[in-house]
């Protein structure tokens, strides 16, 4: 069986156990909210280009299904595609992530062609990667380039940060954020952004993202000395490995009400997907990194035939994973945090 063959396979199978669920269908909801069918903005903002699915680590709730064994990684062909495509259509903003991106071999190039194109980058990191002696380097590499880097950190206590990605992921997080810190990142008008990001570590949705961003901030002050810019409180989507392990531990119909029942329809013209368009790593176009996950739709865009309609005003694919983003407040960052 071919990649591309396991992973339509794989796609179908997931979405074959959301569609069987107790629970009224979130296409449903759109069309009570009177937002059926859901659609892109006039201007999309941000490329999301998912570089690739290698991954240092291998976390019980990546909706990727990222690792040290994948191989997948886009090439600099598609990267420049993308590029090209961000400097046609006025996208401003490229947002990079994996996987770990920074085990893609073109990412630095990525970053220095799209600062070249004056555009805002932003990449998503698991800043353990970044404690191997081969990638040491990247902190002072973004912030040469002014790169806003979006960090996840599952939770300010080492216990509950190593159970979610594994044994010493806590520490080497902690030293990572503090050289980040050195170099300004974090600092009151340095100008130069560090976000974290807090997911839950079970099937249950995320406490208040204002409450527990002062926690992070008091503890992470108090006992370590960093400070960030903002954090972002997220749910685990039921998509990757995040569903097996619903489905394995008999939780996905009760996290899956959860879900619905959190429904909030003030969220739905707010949603990411509607100023945003994720590249695939190998170069194929989708409403965000869920979707691609997915395979939604099931026959995507290529980004070297794109157009101005594949971007502005099409059509979203959505399924009952999307009741994620419009859960409670939507507090969705918009894609994969590695």
């Amino acid at each position: 069986m071919s990649l591309l063959q396991a992973t339509a396979q794989n796609s179908d199978s997931q979405l074959e156990s959301l569609n069987h669920l107790n629970i009224k269908p979130f296409l449903e909801r759109l069309q009570e909210s009177g937002v059926l069918p859901l659609k892109s903005k006039e201007t999309i903002q941000t490329m999301q280009m998912n570089v690739g699915k290698i991954c240092n680590l291998s976390c019980k709730h990546c909706h990727v299904e990222a690792g040290p064994l994948r191989r997948e990684s886009m090439s600099q062909a598609v990267m420049a595609q993308g590029l090209q495509v961000m400097a046609d259509h006025g996208i401003k903003t490229l947002d990079i992530t994996g996987g770990a991106p920074e085990l893609n071999p073109n990412f630095p190039w990525l970053i220095q062609e799209a600062k070249k194109l004056n555009r805002q980058v932003m990449t998503r990191t698991n800043l353990t990667v970044l404690d191997d002696e081969k990638y040491g380097w990247m902190p002072e590499f973004y912030a040469e380039h002014q790169v806003e880097v979006v960090s996840s950190l599952p939770y300010y206590t080492e216990k509950d940060a190593d159970r979610m990605r594994g044994n010493g992921v806590f520490q080497s997080s902690i030293k990572l954020l503090k050289k980040f810190n050195e170099l300004g990142y974090g600092r009151e008008r340095s100008g130069l952004k560090l976000n974290l990001v807090y997911n839950p570590g079970g099937a249950f949705l995320p406490a208040a993202q204002q409450g527990i961003e002062a926690d992070y901030r008091r503890v992470l002050l108090d006992q370590h000395g960093i400070t960030f810019n903002s954090l972002f409180a997220i749910g685990n989507f039921p998509v990757g490995r995040f569903l097996t392990f619903l489905k394995n531990s008999g939780n996905l119909q009760r996290y899956m009400e959860q879900l619905a029942g959190a429904f909030n329809p003030s969220t739905v013209q707010n949603v990411m997907c509607r100023d945003m368009v994720s590249l695939s790593w190998d170069g194929y176009l989708y409403d965000c990194d869920f979707n691609q996950m997915l395979g939604l739709p099931d026959s995507p865009q290529h980004i070297s035939a794109c157009r101005k309609e594949d971007l502005c005003r099409r059509e979203i694919a959505v399924h009952n994973h999307c009741y994620a983003c419009t859960a409670g407040s939507g507090s969705s960052c918009g894609g994969s945090v590695v």
